[in-house]
C-alpha cells in the first residue's frame, strides 16, 4: 500500500505563503547579487599588482566587507580604532600578501571552523598589537577559504588580546 502524503496544512502560514511574489523576489535578489559580484571583481581588478597575478583565486575568496573590516580596523590611515595593530603598507601590497599567504599551511583554531596562517614576510609591514614593528602577517579564514579578517603581527593568546580575534 503505497502512502499518501498530504499537503501541510495551510493555516500554518501566517501570513499566507504567496510563492509566485517569493520566487520573482528570489530571481530579483539573485541578478542583484550577481551584479554586486561583477561590480566587486570589477574593482579587485583595478588594483595594481605585482607581477600582474590576479588578486582573485579559486581556492580562497574575500568579500569587499572582510576587505573593509581590515583596513577600517587595521590600516594606518583609517583612525577609527587606535588600539589594534596597523598595517603601514600600500593597499595593493597587502593584498598581495593576502593573496600569497592564503596558499600557505593552515593550523585549526582549536574550538572553531577557522583556519590559522601567521607567516613573516621578511619586511616590516606594520606594527603589532603591542605597537612594535612587525614583519609577520596573520589571516584568518573559514574551511571554505573565505578570507575572515587580517592583521599585523602574531596571534597573541586570547588572555593578552584587547580585542577579540574576529
Amino acid at each position: 500500500m503505497e502512502q499518501v502524503l498530504e499537503p501541510a496544512n495551510q493555516t500554518q502560514y501566517v501570513p499566507p505563503f504567496n510563492e509566485k511574489a517569493w520566487i520573482k523576489l528570489m530571481f530579483l535578489l539573485t541578478d542583484m547579487q550577481d551584479w554586486l559580484y561583477l561590480l566587486a571583481t570589477g574593482a579587485i581588478s583595478q588594483v595594481p599588482r605585482k607581477g600582474r597575478k590576479s588578486l582573485l583565486s579559486k581556492t580562497y575568496h574575500f568579500l569587499l566587507a572582510f576587505l573593509a573590516y581590515i583596513l577600517e580596523k587595521h590600516y594606518y590611515k583609517i583612525p577609527r580604532y587606535p588600539e589594534p595593530s596597523k598595517f603601514t603598507i600600500h593597499v595593493p601590497e597587502l593584498l598581495c600578501y593576502l593573496r600569497d599567504i592564503s596558499d600557505k599551511p593552515a593550523t585549526p583554531i582549536p574550538g572553531s571552523s577557522y583556519l590559522l596562517r601567521t607567516i613573516n614576510v621578511n619586511k616590516i609591514i606594520g606594527f603589532d598589537i603591542k605597537q612594535v614593528p612587525t614583519t609577520y602577517i596573520t589571516i584568518v579564514t573559514d574551511s571554505n577559504g573565505w578570507i575572515l579578517t587580517a592583521f599585523p603581527g602574531k596571534k597573541l593568546n586570547n588572555s593578552t588580546r584587547k580585542e577579540p580575534l574576529l
